[in-house]
């Protein structure tokens, strides 16, 4: 499900959509920015789906609520994650990583995207892991 609004520029459309399955973004952006088949997804909290942080929860639980936005980013484009182009990830504690890249991996399976991570002194609400991404738009996998 999602919530679209269309722009013309230069004679291309830039597609912005929300998804209908988490609340409303809370700051001036659309969860996804899609042009020329490419999606552009904002970078994803831990956040739960009326937009309470997660902040408290264990660290393996934000990533995969995290994930789960994604996802839920990923189908509002019209695509899914075996389609990731490109993630990158934000963690509030580099030492945290191995778990992270161990969730990630299960989520992702045999699909590798290029990935980017860093190590930052703060997030948003609290949050220990944020993960922006780029997907190929076009038909979506089989599951």
């Amino acid at each position: 499900m999602t919530n679209s609004t269309h722009r013309t520029i230069e004679s291309s459309t830039i597609r912005l959509a929300n998804s209908t399955a988490m609340t409303a973004p809370l700051g001036h952006y659309s969860h996804v920015a899609v042009h020329n088949g490419v999606a552009h997804i904002s970078g994803q909290l831990p956040l739960h789906p009326d937009g309470t942080p997660a902040a408290d929860e264990p660290f393996d639980t934000q990533v995969r609520m995290v994930l789960r936005n994604l996802d839920n980013c990923l189908a509002a484009a019209g695509t899914d994650r075996d389609h990731l182009i490109s993630v990158t990830v934000c963690v509030t504690d580099i030492a945290q990583w191995p778990e992270f890249d161990t969730v990630y991996a299960e989520w992702l399976g045999s699909h590798r995207p290029a990935r980017a991570v860093a190590g930052v002194s703060s997030l948003h609400y609290g949050a220990a892991v944020e993960v922006q991404a780029i997907a190929a738009v076009g038909t979506r996998s089989q599951e």
